[in-house]
């Protein structure tokens, strides 16, 4: 799956999985405008790479690049939970979606959303979900998500 489109006719940017080389192209410092991410040396980086390739499918990490300037500017992924209810069905959750401050306001967030979207619908999943906080909510509701229960977390020291 790819996608390439220009944005007032002058940016370009790619939707596409992750690759090995994107590191270098910004990745990890994208992810430390969402969370804490410390910084991955190059090792822990492919090893990373590797062990997530290993699931083939069933966790996906997908980027934006910006054709212009080689950055990654978007990312956001979607696991896949096989589960026993639903006859063997299968859940997408999709996590870890962030836009870099200076690509805000170009649809980037709904065109992640869309590719991991499509991915678990792929997949066979009869549902996606994911969690967000309230900030965030509008912009979900847009991408055709609803408000269903509640979130509940347990960390971990």
């Amino acid at each position: 799956m790819q996608d390439t489109s220009s944005v007032a006719g002058e940016e370009s940017f790619r939707v596409r999985k992750l690759e090995i080389s994107d590191k270098a192209k910004g990745f990890i410092d994208l992810l430390q405008q969402l969370s804490v991410c410390d910084s991955v040396s190059d090792k822990e980086f492919e090893d990373r790479f590797q062990e997530l390739r290993s699931y083939g499918d069933d966790h996906l990490i997908c980027v934006i690049e910006d054709d212009g300037s080689g950055k990654i500017v978007a990312t956001g992924s979607v696991l896949i939970e096989k589960k026993f209810l639903r006859n063997c069905g299968k859940v997408g959750h999709i996590e870890d979606v962030v836009v870099d401050g200076s690509a805000r306001g170009k649809q980037l967030g709904k065109k992640i959303i869309e590719f991991l979207t499509d991915h678990a619908r792929a997949m066979g999943c009869y549902k996606v979900i994911l969690d967000c906080s309230e900030d965030n909510r509008g912009f979900y509701e847009k991408c055709g998500f609803k408000k269903k229960e509640i979130q509940m977390a347990k960390y971990f020291t």
